[in-house]
């Protein structure tokens, strides 16, 4: 039982698929993060369903495109990219890490946030745009991956504020076992993806390392430690810059 009401806390919290409700406390919270990255396995197999959709019905390209681009979103409710907008107008900031981590509670949409999300989105259609069909199928593995991967930073690195959804999910979570089975699948997944896909997926490790590092320095340097709203810019910066590696790959394997 207690599984199932994990299960049920993290699409609750990470998604906007309708869930059944009841009174979760912390220990209802204590492995919720290991169902993080299934929120990501849906994603990936309604992208994968979509692409198999449009080539059966021979819809447009670019109409294919711009579904695929929008359904993280629908899934997610924009959870993630409403933390990438926060993340970019304090990245946009002059001031100190106090001042960084003010504007990130702040609930207004700046100019900064706008044009760095536009500026994003262009870059994840040209790259979906730019996608084989193997490189595409191979993408909708690393929504799977990227939330694997945030979870285990959610869980060991520094934190940048003793409050929020991330402080919480980390203070209750069960470190030991959480961190195990997020490694064990991504691990799983990865060597998976990794037989199917071979060149593609190392080309997508390859630029979700670089993401990893530029979000761990981000976080130390700029904000003091991780976030919520940074998580969820790294998911998005993770998942955008995989779609960039293997679009590239597409082109020149």
């Amino acid at each position: 039982m207690s599984i199932i009401k994990s299960i049920i806390v993290a699409f609750s919290m990470y998604s906007r698929i309708p869930m059944p409700r009841f009174n979760w406390n912390s220990k209802d919270m204590k492995y919720h993060l290991i169902f993080f990255p299934w929120v990501g396995a849906v994603i990936g197999a309604l992208e994968y369903g979509w692409q198999k959709l449009s080539y059966e019905f021979n819809i447009s390209y670019i109409v294919f495109t711009l579904i695929a681009l929008v359904i993280p979103v629908i899934v997610t409710g924009g959870f993630h990219v409403d933390g990438y907008m926060d993340t970019s107008d304090a990245l946009a900031s002059w001031g100190d890490k106090e001042k960084r981590l003010e504007i990130l509670k702040d609930s207004h949409v700046g100019a900064f946030a706008v044009i760095r999300l536009i500026t994003l989105g262009i870059i994840l259609f040209s790259a979906i745009y730019s996608m084989d069909e193997l490189g595409f199928t191979a993408w909708t593995f690393t929504f799977f991956i990227s939330r694997a991967i945030s979870g285990i930073c959610v869980i060991k690195y520094k934190k940048g504020k003793n409050e929020g959804i991330l402080n919480t999910s980390a203070q209750t979570a069960d470190e030991k076992k959480v961190v195990f089975f997020l490694a064990l699948q991504f691990i799983l997944w990865a060597l998976m993806a990794g037989a199917f896909f071979q060149f593609y997926w190392t080309a997508a490790l390859v630029a979700l390392v670089i993401s990893v590092v530029y979000y761990v320095f981000t976080a130390y340097t700029k904000f003091g430690g991780i976030t919520g709203d940074l998580a969820g810019w790294f998911v998005c910066i993770a998942e955008t810059l995989m779609a960039v590696a293997i679009a590239i790959f597409s082109k020149l394997g």
